[in-house]
């Protein structure tokens, strides 16, 4: 069976987003770091090349290519959360890392990838459609960061 690993581009600092996401999420580890073995247009010799980490399960390698490539928001990170107080934790720790914030449940950190921190009860209120999914969606389109109790509200809302 083949394996899939996503390769992540940044501009210098992949170990250092590598330990971060290390440090916030949950079955999330740091598996090596690997050294250029000579100069090259990104990195010189001895500097950190590749990162190989696990994050969320999910396993990466971070790329220290130098600043010809930024991520955008084709690619994100879905994370799918159980109560506000999660949400609140790893959205802040987004943001308060020198992140931003964004739409609908996204925010970026500070190397330049999207996350959507997204509360289950938001996706499980869409999952079905109807009436129920269109307020728990029009209730989305306001925020930032999800409000639980607002998607819940909007969902319990007689039509």
């Amino acid at each position: 069976m083949t394996g899939v690993t996503l390769c992540l581009w940044y501009n210098h600092d992949a170990e250092e987003a590598a330990r971060f996401y290390v440090e916030t999420f949950p079955d999330s580890h740091v598996d090596s770091v690997h050294r250029a073995p000579g100069d090259n247009p990104s990195t010189k010799a001895g500097e950190v090349l590749t990162v190989e980490f696990t994050v969320l399960g999910i396993k990466c390698i971070g790329l220290n290519g130098g600043p010809a490539f930024k991520p955008n928001e084709a690619f994100s990170f879905q994370v799918a959360t159980d109560s506000q107080a999660e949400t609140d934790r790893y959205w802040n720790a987004i943001v308060g890392n020198g992140g931003e914030e964004s739409a609908c449940g996204w925010c970026r950190d500070k190397w330049g990838f999207s996350w959507q921190i997204t509360p289950r009860v938001l996706t499980d209120a869409m999952a079905p459609g109807g009436d129920k999914a269109k307020r728990a969606f029009e209730a989305m389109m306001t925020m930032r960061k999800i409000d639980v109790a607002a998607i819940e509200a909007a969902v319990a809302q007689a039509a």
